[in-house]
């Protein structure tokens, strides 16, 4: 398939129908065999700048498929900075998990060819993981007008986003094994820089999560997260407005964790205060299962922020 093609436009008696980002069918949601299918042939087809592996399995012995791009792809080099995404770690908050396949479909498209794509890859070690709770995914599907799904949880019912150590409670709960799992991924890399992606509203997130106090704690580095999260923000469609699913706002599209709600044994403070990781939450989506037909509009509305905001991982010395 050429590359630098744009959009192709599935085609049945003459009919134009839903579009596809290159390879990628934008017109359903990928199930596990078929991600996994997917990421296996990006890496044989591909495989001077992809490495793909598994860092655990799920409660049900599904693989946690870990897709890393650059122009080393198998080891840390020194002068390229490691990064990450992950999504779907509530498993019906599935936007996310399709908007890296996306991502992964078109930086791979476009390398050689798009200059900013071509050096993102050869200067970073990118590394993308669609889905962290794929029993979650297999136990929620898409149901009219957006309702709470039990698939939100693993296969035991637990949280992965409480199920992190805490640094502001005790957090005692067994760790589940998709949180052993990203913990020990997340000690194995030198990461700098990272997002992980929700759905439930259209927002930005900064540390800290948590508090031992009625109030906000500002991070030592709170100034510098609140630019990660204005640059996402800021080159994301719509969320810099600060609209948020027709009711709540949030000024240009940002806010403090613990000032929205508290999270105790999140992954977002866990990468910050154990993984030495500047990590964010983008919740990218009102409804956390929406139909498949919106996929194309979420795909034009984060695609420049994803970008953008993998970008920041070469700042600083």
């Amino acid at each position: 398939m050429p590359k630098n093609m744009g959009f192709l436009y599935l085609s049945i008696g003459g009919l134009l129908l839903a579009p596809l980002i290159f390879g990628l069918d934008m017109t359903s949601y990928h199930n596990t065999a078929a991600l996994e299918a997917y990421l296996q042939d990006v890496s044989k087809n591909f495989p001077s700048i992809t490495y793909l592996h598994s860092i655990g399995k799920s409660v049900l012995g599904r693989d946690l498929w870990v897709l890393v791009l650059g122009r080393y792809p198998t080891r840390h080099t020194v002068g390229i900075p490691e990064f990450k995404y992950v999504a779907n770690m509530h498993g019906d908050e599935v936007v996310g998990r399709e908007m890296l396949l996306y991502l992964i479909d078109y930086l791979v498209q476009n390398y050689g060819t798009d200059p900013v794509v071509t050096g993102m890859i050869n200067n970073t070690r990118i590394h993308i993981l669609p889905s962290l709770n794929p029993d979650g995914f297999e136990n929620s599907a898409y149901l009219a007008d957006c309702p709470f799904q039990s698939g939100r949880y693993n296969q035991n019912m637990k949280d992965l986003n409480r199920n992190f150590p805490d640094a502001f409670q005790m957090n005692n709960d067994p760790r589940e094994p998709e949180t052993e799992a990203a913990m020990n991924w997340i000690q194995s890399e030198s990461f700098v820089l990272s997002a992980n992606f929700h759905g439930g509203a259209v927002v930005a997130s900064y540390p800290y999560d948590n508090s031992n106090k009625s109030r906000e704690i500002p991070s030592p580095d709170d100034d510098f997260f609140q630019y990660l999260a204005h640059t996402y923000s800021n080159s994301h469609t719509t969320m810099h407005t600060g609209v948020n699913c027709g009711t709540a706002r949030f000024v240009n599209g940002i806010t403090n964790g613990f000032t929205w709600y508290t999270v105790q044994g999140g992954m977002q403070d866990y990468n910050y205060v154990w993984g030495q990781c500047f990590e964010i939450t983008i919740e990218i989506s009102c409804c956390k299962y929406p139909p498949p037909s919106e996929l194309p509009a979420f795909w034009t509305q984060n695609k420049p922020a994803l970008l953008e905001y993998m970008k920041q991982v070469h700042l600083g010395l």
